[in-house]
């Protein structure tokens, strides 16, 4: 089973994150910024993950740092529920709408980690989490993940939407990525390793 528990602790954050990337989509997240819950729920269930978070945060001086280290811990998560990565399909996509949005996700497990984030409007609040966050959260994901990320709205007008659609797409191209392929044996790299 590829399911692991992570935690993090900081002076800032306190977060633990349970990952299951074999699960049914089932989800338990409290992160005390709503939105990022939303968000999260919605990756898990479209991605046919299980996923547990509990953080908790500066959050009184603001966001950020709570933000930026759920993207860390749940990108510690992934990398490390992948192992040696022996047997996966490396590669996923997903192109997806909410309403007026619509989002494209590509991800490779390719171990040289990089983010690619061409979400448009930069800037704007849903409530009281300004958007511009999202950028530093799926850095900080790519970053310890170890992947490959690129994240491209082609267009949207309502934030909730377009932020719906790329955490949506996002679940959709990492469920293949870090799928079994049973034809597979070892990493898909010419290389040996990943």
């Amino acid at each position: 089973m590829r399911k692991v528990k992570v935690k993090r602790k900081t002076a800032e954050t306190d977060i633990s994150i349970d990952l299951n990337l074999d699960g049914d989509g089932k989800y338990n997240v409290n992160t005390s910024i709503p939105f990022l819950d939303h968000m999260l729920s919605l990756f898990a269930m479209h991605g046919f993950f299980d996923l547990a978070v509990t953080a908790k945060g500066d959050t009184d001086v603001d966001y950020h740092h709570l933000m930026e280290d759920v993207g860390i811990t749940l990108g510690d998560a992934i990398n490390k529920a992948l192992g040696e990565k022996s047997g996966i399909r490396r590669y996923g996509s997903a192109l997806i709408p909410m309403d007026e949005s619509l989002a494209e996700v590509v991800i490779d497990l390719s171990g040289r980690p990089f983010l690619v984030y061409r979400v448009k409007p930069h800037r704007g609040s849903v409530r009281d989490l300004e958007v511009s966050l999202f950028e530093d959260f799926f850095r900080a994901l790519a970053n310890h993940a170890m992947m490959n990320l690129h994240i491209i709205t082609r267009h949207g007008r309502d934030l909730h939407h377009i932020f719906e659609a790329v955490f949506k797409a996002f679940g959709r191209s990492l469920s293949p990525a870090v799928r079994i392929d049973k034809k597979r044996r070892g990493v898909p790299s010419t290389k040996g390793r990943l």
